[in-house]
């Protein structure tokens, strides 16, 4: 019942609505949109060289002859993917901390969140910066969990202080009472009631990642070549902003798009999952 009351507040709110609808827009247009195009990404026109939005290519050309419309829409997959990925990663990994600290107490605690101190206050970017160009001939996904490995620091800490108080709850202490093991409490009576918690963080982590993604592809520590991004299209497309304004506005509008659509269901589910707003 809970979560069909979650969801007609969810669709209730204007914004949420504006989001969700904008934001399977995007994932289809993302996945669904290549196939409606004349060319892979991958394609050159050598006849089309820095060419303006025609019939032919619609969001115009680079400057060696790729589709915009091709390359953009390849850009938009990859970093709806990296954002998925990361805020999935960072999310459990927050949970899986915070909880156990939380629960156990003592020295796990102390340990776990001397680590949650440390990595808070660590310079990320200079780290990823640092990371990332030793890893140019590894796969993406290393990229990924660097991503993933600085994002869940703060959640982690408001899990561990909500475990606190959940353990004490009548339902825990009678699971411990009938023998459960403690690892299994966690993820079945503790982790659960922090569902609105981690729903809404993992909604917001993947906005938050695909913009951390995009500003570090802008300055060339993220995706390589060949593969692209929005971040790298927005670095390239950045350089001839002026003179060929297709190369930036097409995979900067789709960045702006898809973080805003995100945070607008963020938004939403925050406001649907709070019990002190009208059902």
């Amino acid at each position: 019942m809970r979560s069909k009351v979650v969801l007609r507040r969810l669709f209730r709110n204007p914004q949420a609505r504006y989001g969700i609808i904008a934001f399977v827009l995007l994932v289809a247009l993302a996945y669904i949109g290549p196939y409606f195009g004349s060319y892979e990404w991958t394609e050159k026109d050598f006849m089309a060289f820095l060419s303006p939005p025609d019939a032919d290519h619609w969001w115009g050309t680079t400057s060696i002859g790729q589709d915009m419309y091709a390359i953009t829409l390849r850009g938009m997959q990859k970093s709806i993917v990296i954002g998925v990925l990361v805020a999935l990663i960072a999310t459990g990994l927050a949970a899986v901390v915070g909880a156990f600290a939380g629960y156990f107490g003592g020295w796990l605690d102390r340990v776990l969140m001397w680590g949650v101190d440390l990595l808070l206050v660590l310079p990320s970017f200079l780290i990823l910066a640092i990371v990332s160009p030793r890893l140019r001939d590894g796969s993406w996904i290393w990229f990924v969990v660097l991503l993933a490995a600085f994002t869940w620091m703060i959640t982690s800490r408001v899990v561990r202080s909500m475990t606190i108080s959940l353990r004490e709850r009548e339902y825990v202490q009678a699971a411990v009472y009938m023998g459960i093991p403690r690892w299994k409490i966690i993820f079945r009576h503790i982790v659960p009631n922090l569902s609105s918690l981690l729903i809404i963080d993992a909604t917001l982590n993947v906005s938050g990642a695909v913009v951390g993604e995009a500003a570090l592809s802008f300055f060339g520590f993220g995706i390589q070549p060949p593969d692209v991004s929005l971040g790298t299209l927005i670095a390239e497309g950045s350089r001839n902003a002026t003179g060929y304004p297709w190369l930036f506005a097409f995979p900067a509008g789709m960045l702006v798009l898809l973080v805003l659509s995100v945070n607008l269901i963020g938004d939403g589910l925050r406001d649907a999952l709070d019990p002190g707003s009208n059902s």
